[in-house]
């Protein structure tokens, strides 16, 4: 080969190099692992997917999701998370307290985003909201202060209410007991005795509804937790079939039904999973991104279930509702 030749070939290839390496680099598209207890997606989960899609993402087109969901087997998550290490996705969405651990004890490098954590400080997933310090950022749903709340607002519903059933998830361990100690210091202050009946999934439900029945409670308390919101129908059903009056830590259930719930905005929580994704993507430090907490909570109440458990709603509960269900 003649020495211009070689130099014509050599330059032209040299030039090609950037071009086929910035091809690449465009082809590459981010993935996001999805992390979850629950058996499939939910309403709030599409909240989120509805956020990423508004920030301009298309699923399939220029972001992946690998969804990863444990089906209520708590045990599971932490083989979950480490089946999304092994495939090296960008950054890990995790839904709950458990999900969030397991996903930040199966990586320290890959970011995790947290949803639907309690207390996430008392939980060791971040040293301080301001400034999380590692990997893991995202929102924390206070939901311990929100379960002392709904205490009171039985209270306040039913004046005379001494005795009141927690319908608890003793298979989400952490998150779960964190609101159980919330339960039993308000309920001291109260003056009320909570009767704790655990159900570990859909297979246990008959039993803890069982176990509430014969528990001469006047009231029940059912905290927030996936696998209840999968199973809320047969909740519902049971506080209307015992006529027991019943305050629930999902927004949904009281739309679809119960009594009272008392809550953070969770689908305004999944959406803002989106943004901590997105800037993530984008170069962000989880480290530097600070935890959010809820702003608003929703009080709701569903007149047509008190009127048929015959319950008259205090005007203060009215007042201060921010929906009623007639």
């Amino acid at each position: 080969m003649r020495r211009r030749d070689f130099i014509k070939l050599f330059g032209g290839a040299a030039a090609a190099w950037p071009l086929a390496a910035r091809a690449q680099q465009a082809a590459k598209v981010p993935r996001i692992g999805y992390l979850s207890p629950a058996t499939k997606l939910s309403p709030r989960d599409r909240s989120f997917l509805q956020a990423l899609h508004e920030l301009g993402y298309v699923e399939g087109k220029n972001i992946l999701i690998e969804y990863r969901f444990a089906a209520g087997k708590f045990d599971r998550l932490a083989d979950l998370a480490a089946e999304l290490v092994q495939l090296d996705v960008d950054v890990i969405v995790a839904v709950v307290t458990q999900a969030s651990l397991a996903a930040k004890a199966a990586t320290k490098t890959i970011p995790v985003v947290m949803l639907g954590v309690a207390d996430p400080v008392a939980s060791g997933l971040v040293t301080s909201l301001a400034r999380p310090g590692a990997n893991v950022t995202g929102t924390s749903s206070m939901t311990t202060e929100v379960t002392g709340k709904s205490l009171e607002l039985l209270k306040e519903l039913i004046p005379k209410l001494s005795r009141v059933a927690v319908l608890w998830n003793p298979a989400n361990a952490v998150f779960q007991a964190q609101m159980l100690k919330a339960s039993e210091r308000v309920a001291h202050v109260l003056g009320l005795q909570l009767q704790e009946v655990g159900a570990r999934g859909s297979g246990q439900l008959d039993r803890a509804f069982d176990a509430i029945a014969k528990a001469n409670v006047g009231a029940v308390l059912v905290l927030a937790d996936p696998i209840f919101a999968v199973h809320r129908a047969r909740i519902i059903d049971f506080a209307a079939k015992t006529r027991l009056p019943a305050v629930y830590g999902i927004t949904d259930h009281a739309t679809a039904g119960g009594l009272m719930s008392y809550a953070p905005d969770m689908a305004g929580q999944f959406r803002r999973a989106a943004v901590y994704v997105d800037k993530i993507l984008k170069g962000a430090k989880p480290a530097e991104l600070p935890v959010e907490q809820p702003t608003r909570f929703e009080l709701v109440i569903n007149r047509k279930t008190a009127k048929t458990l015959g319950l008259v709603i205090p005007p203060s509960l009215l007042a201060r509702a921010d929906k009623l269900i007639e």
